[in-house]
């Protein structure tokens, strides 16, 4: 049996628990920094984009590309709340309905989709008074 296999294998072993690190890992700490500063500048958080009137969306509803000006006939109101044209009923308590910053509703549906069956916002104008 080989004895000083095993106090080799200490030796190496305690070499490597120093407190200095190995210079190749100082080396690649230097470019995970600013790679991650990089990434972390292209992943900025999604805004809002503007009405037709200029006002803003609120960026809970809207990544950019979701709301948009309904036309006057996709909206109408019931008793139980506003009818969108595709059949979704949105009450009058829904958290989904914000104040409209002009005459008109606007409709927040993922991708802009007039199509889709759910809305992220319902922007609802002012009535009478």
């Amino acid at each position: 049996m080989n004895r000083k296999a095993p106090s080799m294998h200490f030796r190496k072993r305690a070499g490597a628990m120093t407190c200095r690190p190995p210079v190749q890992r100082r080396t690649t700490a230097w470019l995970v920094l600013p790679a991650s500063l990089l990434a972390g500048s292209l992943c900025a958080p999604a805004s809002a984009h503007q009405a037709p009137a200029g006002w803003q969306y609120d960026p809970s509803c809207c990544a950019g590309v979701d709301c948009y000006q309904a036309p006057p006939s996709d909206v109408k109101e019931t008793k139980y709340g506003y009818q969108l044209s595709t059949g979704e009923l949105i009450p009058y308590s829904d958290h989904r309905i914000k104040r409209s910053r002009d005459e008109y509703f606007h409709e927040c549906k993922p991708g802009g989709d007039t199509s889709s069956q759910h809305s992220f916002c319902l922007y609802v104008p002012d009535r009478g008074m």
